[in-house]
């Protein structure tokens, strides 16, 4: 009895059998299979082995990312400062189903076993949590300083061309449709010191400052005197050379410090930007505990934080984000934080969803990195641009389809006999 050998199936082929629908966009491996439209405007080429290695080893957006910036996967029809018409067609039509065992052995032999070694990962990619947790405690103030040096303290020209004149990396608050970036930005700052209801004299402090936006602005428009922290050292010195430049030394002071070490207290307000995002859900009661003992009574606290729209899932922001951008970044409900800063004395008096103004920032910021793409060649790898563009154009469509949000909670350090010093109605 002869034995009919089993058919080994292209690259192409083995994509086509993982998905439930067809492939939205070109295909091309280097096998000389192809799937997905003709016609398609985006075309993805995988070139080689080892790009075909780290899709098997690492399915789902890590094993694209590497691939994608090693070179091993090129795109072709978008820019790769801004690919969000590649994800948006991926992620809306792209979906997997398991096959049964027998298939996925077929699947791994036609595609070779030997392609199941994860090659080693791009130079631009973090160490995996495990190895991380060898070296110590996640969230200790060392290891916070090694994730925020690792996103920010890449080049400030860089930043200068992505974010723009504001240098300001959070959510804007577009005022109208067709609001510049700066308008935005500007806005949103505004936003957060009339919700602090700060005044001339008042002293305001600005945890993950970044490069000191809040601070500035609150010197400059409202009188104030604030103190910002930042763990990234390059921040902190162009923050501190902006303040001379702009004559507000006197009002605005940035420090490259940990938030915990800072030691003084009664401050008016307190703001934090996009810090909650990195501190660690589970250390949430003593973050916001720490945030009260420096606000005095009567004191309000403002949180901005990227969210989760509930409060079930897990803390972690995914593999790419872990590895690429945001090591040990976590992100929870928006009801968690309020539980959180309700158990630490704090009364929460507003909440705020900015989600489609985050999304509008991002697309603001991936066109800028478009029109500068030459220039910031200049300052980080091809690699680490790619990363920038991938991450922002993913994190933009992330906030459209609602799979994360942004979240203002606005707290009152609230007298014991019940004064918030907030009025009966408020017209932020």
């Amino acid at each position: 009895m002869s034995i009919v050998p089993e058919t080994r199936l292209t690259i192409g082929e083995a994509l086509f059998r993982l998905l439930r629908d067809d492939v939205p966009v070109r295909f091309e491996a280097f096998d000389g299979s192809v799937v997905g439209p003709e016609d398609s405007p985006i075309r993805l080429r995988l070139l080689n082995e080892r790009g075909l290695s780290y899709l098997m080893t690492a399915p789902g957006d890590l094993g694209f990312a590497r691939a994608y910036v090693s070179g091993d996967l090129q795109i072709e029809g978008v820019h790769p400062g801004d690919p969000y018409e590649l994800l948006k067609a991926v992620m809306s039509r792209l979906r997997f189903r398991v096959p049964p065992a027998t298939e996925m052995v077929q699947i791994a032999r036609s595609l070779g076993f030997g392609n199941l070694k994860p090659p080693p990962p791009p130079a631009e990619e973090h160490v995996p949590r495990w190895r991380r947790a060898l070296e110590g405690l996640r969230h200790t103030k060392v290891r916070d300083a090694e994730a925020i040096q690792h996103h920010y303290d890449v080049s400030n020209r860089f930043y200068e061309l992505v974010l723009g004149p504001s240098m300001t990396y959070t959510c804007a608050v577009f005022p109208k449709a067709d609001a510049t970036l700066e308008e935005a930005q500007a806005e949103k700052y505004d936003l957060v010191c009339r919700k602090l209801d700060l005044k001339a004299g008042d002293r305001l402090l600005d945890i993950g400052c970044g490069w000191g936006g809040m601070v500035r602005h609150a010197a400059q428009h409202y009188g104030v005197r604030g103190i910002g922290v930042t763990l990234s050292q390059q921040q902190a010195q162009w923050a501190q050379a902006e303040n001379e430049r702009q004559g507000l030394s006197d009002l605005a002071e940035v420090r490259h410090s940990d938030y915990r070490d800072v030691t003084e207290t009664g401050f008016d307000a307190l703001s934090s930007i996009g810090l909650t995002e990195h501190i660690g859900v589970r250390n949430y009661g003593d973050y916001f505990a720490f945030a009260r003992s420096k606000v005095k009574v009567g004191g309000r606290m403002l949180n901005h934080c990227i969210t989760r729209p509930d409060n079930k899932g897990r803390a972690s922001a995914g593999q790419f984000i872990d590895r690429y951008v945001f090591p040990d970044g976590e992100l929870t409900g928006v009801g968690t934080i309020v539980v959180a800063m309700q158990d630490a004395g704090f009364e929460v008096r507003h909440l705020e969803d900015l989600r489609e103004h985050y999304g509008l920032t991002l697309a603001g910021w991936c066109q800028n990195l478009v029109d500068h793409w030459d220039e910031a060649l200049d300052e980080v790898t091809l690699g680490r641009a790619k990363v920038w563009g991938l991450y922002m154009a993913g994190s933009r469509l992330a906030f459209e389809r609602n799979e994360i949000q942004l979240h203002h909670v606005l707290g009152v350090n609230t007298s014991a006999d019940g004064d918030a010093a907030y009025p009966l109605r408020v017209d932020f």
